[in-house]
C-alpha cells in the first residue's frame, strides 16, 4: 500500500473529512501549511512533477479509513529517528528506561501535532494505538515498554514539561543492589578485603580472591547465619567493585599511571592568554643514537600557539638551557614567563642569572609534579613517537622495544657487533639538530592541532595581533655558552685569546685585559668577550682559520684597532705631557713641598746630660772670669737644674708653634701626679684643679697609667 499520495490520488480516494477534488486538496494543503513538514512533502519523480504527501499528514479518521485494520502508526518519522538505539555498552537499567520513555514522549508529541486533536483525546488515541502495536517504535524501546496507560503517559509528560526528566529513569533493582552479603556484611569489610588483596597483586584471579575471602570470613558468616555467595556471584560483584574503585586502585597499584591517566591536572591555558605569555621547557634523552653518543633534546613550547623550538645537547647542562632560550628568543621574541622543573640545569646559577637579566619571570613546578608542565611533557612524547622513530639509530622507547630491534638480526649476525652497527647509527649530533629543526618547522608546525580548534601552530602564531618584544642578536650574546676550563675566564695576550687550542684575535681589546669568554657552538670561528663579571660586552674574538677570513687582513685590522685604542686611551696623557709636564716637574715639585714643610716645623732641643770632670770645672771657672760674668761659678748640680729650667722656658716662647693643641693622656697623668704631690706637701690646690683631679682619678685612663707606674716606676712618667 502506498504511503506517498498526490493531491489527485487523495481526492479520488474520497476519504472521510477530505475534499473530493484535486483543487480542493491543494487548497487544504495550503491552508494547513503541509509544506512546513518537509519530511512529509516531496517532489514527484514521474512525468508532470508536482508534490506527493505522506499519509501521516491526513487526519486520523482518513488514515484509519485508508488503511483499515492495518493502519500504521500516526508518528512523525523524525521522532522515530531521534529515538535511536542506545550506544553499545550501555547496560544501566535506569538509563534504558529513561531512553525508552523519552522515545515514547517524542512519538506522542508528533502524534498530537499531526492529529489536530485536543491533548487528552490525542493521548487516549495514542495509548490505544500503541497497545495495539500500530505505533512504530524501535524494537529495544518496545521491548522495555510493551504496554502503556493513559495515566502513566500523563505523568511522564508532566515530568518532561517541568524539566525533571530524571524522574523517568527507573531502576527497579536499585533498591536491592548493594544490599547483599558481599556488600553489606560487616559494614562492607568483605568488599574492602577483596580489593586490598587485588591491590597487592593485580594478577590474582577472581577464583583465588574468592577462596581467600572464604577462608577469612566463612566462620564469621556462619556465626551470623549467613553464607558467602558462589564464585559466579562473587565475580559479578568483584567486577563492579573494580569499576567503582578504579581511580583509587590505580593510584595504589600504579602511581605513575594514575598521574598520567586519572589525576586531575587542569589545562593551565588561563596562564597563556596571548602569544609568548608562557613558555614551558624541559629535556629528555633522544630515543636514537648518534655516532658521537646519545644526545638529549631540549624542548621549548609556547603554550598559546603550541609551536616548538628544539635544541640538541650532548649532556644536560645549564649552557644548553641558555642556548635553547637564545634560539627561541631570536625566532619568537622575548616571553613574559618561562616554566621549568627543578632539574639541576634549570636551577643552576647561570640559568637563574639569565632569566633575571632578561627580566623574564621564572616559574618552577613542584618537585615530582610533571603534570604542572604537561604541555611540554606531552610534546616531548610527540617528538619521540613521531620524529625519533624515523631516525637512523632508533633504539625504541623502552627495553622491550629495544630488544625487538636488536632481535631483527640472527644471533650469529649480532655476535661481536658493536652498538652502532646493531642499530645502524649514522648520524652525528649536528645532523640530528638539522633533522629535528626541519621536523619542527615543516611537519609539526604545519599539522592541525586538536587543542587549537583544528588549526596549525604556524597559523595560530600568525593570527596573533599582539606585538612581540624583539632583541638584537648581538645583545643576546649573554645567552651563549661559556668557554671551557678556568670558569670561562681568559687573559688577552699578544696572540689574542686561546680557547680549545685555537687563538682568537681581539680587535680593540688590549693585551693584559682579563675577559669572560662565551662561544656559540654553531659559530666556532667567533667568541664573545665580556668583563670578568660577565655583564658588560667588550667585543669579539675572531679565528681566521675557523671563520674563513684572510689572516693577514685580520691581523692588520687587529693592529689598527689596537693602535686606535691606545691612542684614545693615551690622548689626554699626551696633551698634559706637552703642556704641563717637563723634565724638572718632579724635582721642582718636591723641593717646593720640602720648603713649605720646613717653614712650619721647629725641632725641640735634643735631650742632653752635662758631662763634667774636675778639669772641665776649672775651665768653666776660667771662662767665666775671662767673660767677666757677674755671677759666681755655681756647682755643677745647680747648673744642670738651671739648664733644665731653661729648656722648659723655651717651650713657652711666643715664636714656637706647639705640635699638639690638646693634652695627651700621658700629659694629663703627669699633671695629675704633680697635683697629688703638691697636695701631699700641704699646698692648697685651686678649686678648678681640685675638681678636675677628683674626676680624673675615676677614669680608666688614670687607673691604667697608675698600674704602669706601679710596674715600671719613674720611667713610666718620662
Amino acid at each position: 500500500m502506498k504511503l506517498w499520495l498526490t493531491s489527485s490520488e487523495i481526492a479520488d480516494l474520497a476519504l472521510p473529512g477530505m475534499p473530493t477534488t484535486r483543487q480542493n486538496v491543494v487548497e487544504l494543503a495550503k491552508r494547513e501549511d503541509w509544506a512546513r513538514f518537509s519530511a512529509f512533502c516531496r517532489q514527484r519523480a514521474g512525468r508532470g512533477g508536482g508534490l506527493e504527501y505522506h499519509v501521516n499528514l491526513l487526519p486520523v479518521a482518513a488514515r484509519i479509513a485508508y488503511f483499515g485494520a492495518e493502519a500504521p502508526a500516526p508518528v512523525a518519522g523524525e521522532a522515530l529517528q531521534a529515538a535511536s538505539e542506545p550506544a553499545a555498552g550501555t547496560t544501566s537499567a535506569a538509563t534504558l528506561q529513561l531512553d525508552a520513555r523519552l522515545a515514547v514522549l517524542g512519538a506522542l508529541r508528533a502524534f498530537i501535532r499531526l492529529s489536530a486533536m485536543k491533548q487528552t483525546v490525542a493521548i487516549s488515541y495514542f495509548v490505544d494505538l500503541y497497545n495495539l502495536g500500530r505505533v512504530e517504535m524501535p524494537a529495544w524501546a518496545a521491548a522495555i515498554l510493551p504496554r502503556l496507560s493513559t495515566r502513566t503517559v500523563l505523568r511522564w509528560l508532566s515530568a518532561s514539561r517541568e524539566g525533571e526528566t530524571g524522574r523517568l529513569a527507573v531502576d527497579r533493582g536499585a533498591g536491592r543492589r548493594g544490599q547483599g552479603v558481599l556488600d553489606s556484611a560487616f559494614d562492607g569489610e568483605i568488599k574492602h578485603f577483596a580489593l586490598a588483596v587485588h591491590s597487592f597483586n593485580e594478577l590474582y584471579t577472581a577464583r583465588q580472591i574468592h577462596e581467600t575471602v572464604q577462608g577469612e570470613f566463612s566462620a564469621r558468616l556462619a556465626g551470623e547465619g549467613l553464607a558467602l555467595p558462589g564464585l559466579r556471584a562473587f565475580e559479578i560483584r568483584f567486577k563492579a567493585w573494580k569499576q567503582e574503585y578504579a581511580a583509587g586502585l590505580l593510584r595504589m597499584m600504579d602511581p605513575d599511571g594514575f598521574r598520567s591517566k586519572m589525576r586531575t591536572s587542569g589545562s593551565y591555558a588561563h596562564m597563556a592568554p596571548h602569544l609568548n605569555a608562557l613558555w614551558q621547557i624541559d629535556a629528555s634523552p633522544v630515543d636514537a643514537l648518534c655516532v658521537d653518543g646519545r644526545h638529549s633534546i631540549y624542548v621549548c613550547i609556547d603554550v598559546w600557539s603550541r609551536r616548538l623550538v628544539l635544541f640538541v645537547s650532548k649532556t644536560p647542562r645549564s649552557e644548553a638551557v641558555q642556548l635553547l632560550m637564545r634560539k627561541a628568543i631570536l625566532a619568537w621574541g622575548v616571553p613574559d614567563a618561562v616554566k621549568t622543573d627543578n632539574g639541576s640545569d634549570f636551577v643552576a646559577r647561570a640559568t637563574v642569572r639569565l632569566f633575571a637579566k632578561l627580566q623574564v619571570e621564572a616559574i618552577r613546578s613542584d618537585a615530582f609534579s610533571p603534570w604542572q608542565k604537561g604541555y611540554v611533557e606531552r610534546h616531548i612524547r610527540t617528538f619521540q613517537t613521531d620524529c625519533a622513530r624515523m631516525l637512523p639509530g632508533f633504539v625504541g622507547h623502552n627495553v622491550a622495544q629495544r630488544k625487538k630491534i636488536e632481535g631483527r638480526k640472527a644471533f650469529s649476525q649480532r655476535l661481536g657487533q658493536d652498538e652502532n652497527s646493531a642499530f645502524n647509527v649514522t648520524m652525528t649530533g649536528d645532523d640530528l639538530q638539522v633533522i629535528v629543526d626541519r621536523w619542527a618547522d615543516e611537519i609539526y608546525a604545519q599539522r592541525e592541532h586538536g587543542g587549537l580548534g583544528r588549526i596549525t601552530p604556524f597559523a595560530r602564531a600568525a593570527s596573533s595581533l599582539r606585538p612581540i618584544r624583539t632583541v638584537d642578536a648581538d645583545a643576546l650574546a649573554i645567552l651563549l655558552m661559556q668557554a671551557p676550563d678556568a670558569r670561562g675566564l681568559r687573559t688577552v695576550t699578544k696572540q689574542g685569546v686561546r680557547v680549545a687550542g685555537w687563538h682568537y684575535l681581539t680587535p680593540g681589546i688590549l693585551p693584559g685585559t682579563e675577559v669572560f669568554v662565551r662561544l656559540d657552538p654553531a659559530d666556532k670561528g667567533t667568541i664573545w668577550l665580556f668583563d670578568a663579571e660577565g655583564d658588560q660586552l667588550l667585543g669579539r674574538g675572531v679565528n681566521a682559520e675557523l671563520s674563513g677570513v684572510d689572516p693577514a687582513a685580520l691581523l692588520a685590522q687587529t693592529r689598527a684597532a689596537q693602535r686606535a685604542a691606545i691612542d684614545e686611551q693615551m690622548a689626554e696623557v699626551r696633551t698634559l705631557t706637552k703642556k704641563r709636564v717637563t723634565e724638572r716637574t718632579v724635582l721642582d715639585g718636591r723641593l717646593a713641598e720640602a720648603a713649605i714643610a720646613s717653614g712650619k716645623l721647629v725641632a725641640f732641643p735634643a735631650r742632653s746630660d752635662i758631662h763634667t770632670t774636675p778639669a772641665l770645672d776649672a775651665g768653666f771657672e776660667a771662662a767665666a772670669i775671662r767673660r767677666g760674668d757677674r755671677f759666681a761659678p755655681v756647682p755643677v748640680d745647680a747648673a744642670i737644674h738651671a739648664q733644665i729650667e731653661a729648656d722648659l722656658t723655651v717651650a713657652e716662647a711666643p715664636n714656637i708653634t706647639p705640635l699638639r693643641a690638646a693634652e695627651t693622656p700621658h700629659q694629663r697623668y703627669r699633671r695629675a701626679r704633680e697635683l697629688e704631690t703638691r697636695m701631699a706637701d700641704g699646698v692648697e690646690l685651686a678649686t678648678a684643679d681640685a675638681v678636675w683631679l677628683g674626676g680624673y682619678r675615676n677614669t680608666p685612663e688614670y687607673r691604667a697609667h697608675a698600674t704602669i707606674e706601679a710596674d715600671f716606676g719613674e720611667a713610666a712618667l718620662r
